[in-house]
């Protein structure tokens, strides 16, 4: 890559907008007011905005290895607490996608160094999960189904949260969960049922 051509992108984009809307910066410098937490991969072909079709100041966005929300990744759960109460967003989204590269590393035996705690919390997911992924036998099947349970395991991460829990209950945030086929292009609703895996933790997560 070039990285003096990404410099002519910008100026090309700046002129692009400016010609659209004179004032576009001067807007979008005077603040956010997101809808939306998108935590998603940081694989380079799943771009957040693009794929949802948003503009910019429309989704705060997090990123990181296959879209974890380990509770003990300051950065993930700081992300979430200014999101939910200073943002003030009304729906969090954890996006995972199809051959992810975090997800298959993790469902491989091997010492990958540095990496090693971090594929630890989705090796985690396929132990608990093991015995319907072991029902799986086509890999392909069961390297997608494992996909589909990191996000679901991490919707509920960010489920026992207090920050969550309050706006729950104060203004009605949801929690979802996504999919991003790459083949397709698109988003695949896990239609995550936030109220019952709210229920089912409360006993021990309930944080209000």
């Amino acid at each position: 890559m070039n990285i003096k051509q990404i410099f002519k992108n910008n100026h090309n984009w700046v002129q692009n907008k400016l010609n659209l809307d004179p004032n576009y910066f001067n807007n979008l410098s005077k603040g956010q007011n997101p809808d939306i937490l998108y935590i998603g991969c940081s694989d380079s072909r799943v771009t957040a905005e693009e794929l949802m079709g948003v503009s910019p100041g429309e989704a705060f966005v997090h990123r990181n290895i296959a879209n974890m929300v380990p509770n003990t990744d300051l950065s993930a759960m700081s992300v979430i607490d200014y999101a939910v109460l200073h943002l003030k967003v009304n729906h969090v989204v954890v996006c995972g996608h199809y051959y992810c590269g975090g997800v298959k590393a993790a469902m491989e035996s091997k010492d990958l160094g540095i990496l090693n705690p971090w594929l630890r919390n989705i090796r985690d997911v396929y132990r608990t999960h093991n015995d319907e992924l072991r029902e799986i036998k086509d890999e392909d099947q069961r390297y997608k189904r494992l996909v589909e349970l990191n996000v679901q395991e991490q919707c509920i991460n960010v489920i026992k949260t207090a920050e969550v829990q309050r706006a729950f209950r104060d203004r009605g945030l949801t929690v979802h969960g996504w999919v991003f086929d790459i083949h397709s292009g698109k988003i695949i609703d896990l239609k995550i049922d936030f109220s019952k895996i709210l229920k089912d933790v409360m006993e021990i997560y309930h944080l209000e």
